[in-house]
């Protein structure tokens, strides 16, 4: 990703897209880990019959905590307020409590609050171990935890160590610190074997509704890229959604964020009497975007100059 920024490559995912997807893993799971699907299951292909109501639960009317209330996140909250559910939330940004959830401003409250944990943080390296071994130890006994975010955000040895003590009564994880490279290679992990623990193999997204969403997006919004230069949902540049362009000519000027660049850019085309019919800048911590659409004809001088700002990764011209 990294690379690709350096040399001013728009990279694009589909957020969307797989919304719907992971959300009804999620409410499956919740119910399968409250009902122990998982063991009595297993239990009856060992040709054992167990039929108890011990350790099952409706989840009508428990406590849903759910770390990340973005795009999934959001989407779980709806549906499971459907079903029963009493719907509580945590986020480090602000976020609109949709229906009749409520947020909840610490993430150690919300642990210690309710019956059933879900998390749906992204990867970014602040969320390593969110969900350690003294949070675990902060949520409620008898609780679950959902995992179908990502597999660093959670201390396997300590989930481990909570469903063996019977702290936790069950967990769901669908993501994983080290993952099979492909499907021939074997998995392993320290929750293999563990009671009531259902064990995915990074499935959250995949289904073919999601695929064909993904089909359907990502080209849709490369192309769009190369037809106007936004970069709304780009995960490497700056967001950007621009106007549709008439009657212009639109110049895209893609350079390390350092101060002046902005300065040289006007200079330049002040000095070839080029008037700016808008123009757009947004950066990031590494690159900054312009965009400038002018309303004449210009030589290619002026095109040859802007390529040569000290700085510049990528230089293009779209109409």
């Amino acid at each position: 990703m990294e690379t690709c920024q350096e040399k001013g490559i728009a990279v694009f995912n589909a957020p969307f897209s797989n919304t719907r997807s992971v959300v009804e893993l999620a409410i499956a799971e919740i119910i399968f880990l409250m009902r122990g699907m998982v063991d009595k299951t297993t239990s009856m292909h060992d040709s054992k019959w167990d039929k108890s109501a011990t350790g099952s639960f409706e989840i009508r009317g428990k406590k849903l905590g759910i770390i990340g209330y973005g795009n999934i996140g959001s989407q779980l909250s709806v549906l499971a307020e459907n079903m029963g559910l009493n719907v509580y939330y945590y986020d480090v940004i602000e976020r609109l409590a949709l229906g009749n959830a409520t947020k909840i401003d610490s993430l150690d409250e919300l642990l210690e609050t309710c019956d059933v944990i879900s998390l749906h943080v992204d990867g970014r390296t602040d969320n390593e171990l969110l969900i350690d071994r003294e949070k675990i130890a902060l949520m409620k006994k008898g609780a679950y935890l959902i995992n179908l975010s990502r597999g660093h955000v959670v201390d396997v040895a300590a989930l481990r160590d909570a469903l063996i003590s019977g702290h936790l009564a069950g967990a769901g994880v669908d993501v994983f610190p080290k993952e099979p490279k492909n499907n021939t290679e074997p998995f392993e992990s320290e929750l293999k074997g563990l009671p009531n623990t259902i064990l995915t193999p990074h499935i959250g997204g995949s289904t073919l509704e999601a695929q064909q969403n993904i089909a359907q997006f990502v080209p849709g919004k490369i192309i769009e890229y190369i037809n106007t230069g936004n970069t709304y949902n780009s995960v490497n540049f700056p967001n950007i959604q621009l106007p549709f362009l008439h009657d212009a000519h639109r110049l895209i000027h893609i350079h390390l964020n350092e101060p002046g660049i902005m300065a040289r850019i006007n200079k330049i085309l002040a000095d070839y009497d080029i008037n700016i019919v808008g123009q757009y800048l947004k950066t990031n911590e590494k690159i900054g975007y312009v965009i400038t659409d002018i309303d004449k004809a210009y030589s290619s001088k002026v095109i040859d100059e802007l390529k040569a700002i000290h700085g510049t990764i990528r230089f293009r011209v779209l109409y």
